[in-house]
């Protein structure tokens, strides 16, 4: 049966526009982005599959281009699509980040870490700069290394810290393995960074590592 002869409540579509959004499934909302299924299958049961297939919504949008084009019903059209989608919603959650105070808006920063580190091959190392009042100055790629390990030098963090005249940072970092829990060297990197910074009067505010779909915040786990 075609999505247009299900009862309308059902059509991923008109439910989005009486019911917002968030009453949406991940199949549903993915069926709305393909606009069309292919032979023998309806958006929806298409959308399904490629959620199978990948394991997750996360997954599926921080699947390779050339992996992603192999997928039934995608291709270079949707990638770019996707990938315009990611960049806005980056962007967007800058700008949120930018007009106020970031740790009055910790989902925001969550999710503008998740959206600009998820799906990275290697690891990287960033640094969210605040000024006295916890607006964001600059996002900062400082460091990227390898499949498993980064060398992040605080000499060097110290020093574009100053050189964007911040007051405060928050790090970030992605573990490309999937696994959110910070090593031993991750807790003794932090706490090298913290004291390097103290001597200059800026202060970490937070570190969060990003793994998948998750991020964990050294703040929250009292690691800072």
């Amino acid at each position: 049966m075609a999505i247009t002869d299900w009862p309308a409540l059902e059509r991923p579509r008109e439910k989005l526009l009486q019911l917002g959004p968030t009453s949406l499934s991940d199949a549903e909302l993915l069926a709305i982005f393909l606009r069309t299924g292919i032979r023998g299958k309806s958006a929806v049961d298409l959308a399904r599959d490629l959620l199978v297939r990948c394991g997750s919504l996360g997954a599926l949008l921080a699947t390779k281009r050339v992996d992603l084009c192999r997928l039934p019903g995608l291709g270079d059209a949707k990638y770019s699509q996707l990938q315009a989608v990611l960049e806005m919603a980056r962007r967007a959650l800058a700008e949120t980040l930018r007009s106020g105070d970031a740790l009055g808006s910790p989902t925001a920063v969550r999710d503008f870490l998740r959206l600009t580190l998820a799906g990275r091959e290697h690891e990287v190392f960033l640094a969210v700069m605040l000024d006295a009042q916890n607006r964001v100055l600059a996002c900062d790629e400082l460091f990227r290394g390898t499949l498993t390990q980064t060398s992040v030098y605080p000499r060097e963090v110290v020093k574009r810290a100053l050189e964007r005249n911040a007051a405060a940072v928050i790090f970030a970092h992605n573990h490309p393995s999937g696994v959110a829990e910070p090593s031993h060297a991750d807790q003794v990197l932090t706490q090298s960074l913290k004291q390097a910074l103290a001597l200059v009067e800026i202060k970490v505010l937070d570190h969060f590592i990003v793994a998948g779909s998750s991020a964990l915040s050294f703040a929250e786990r009292g690691l800072l």
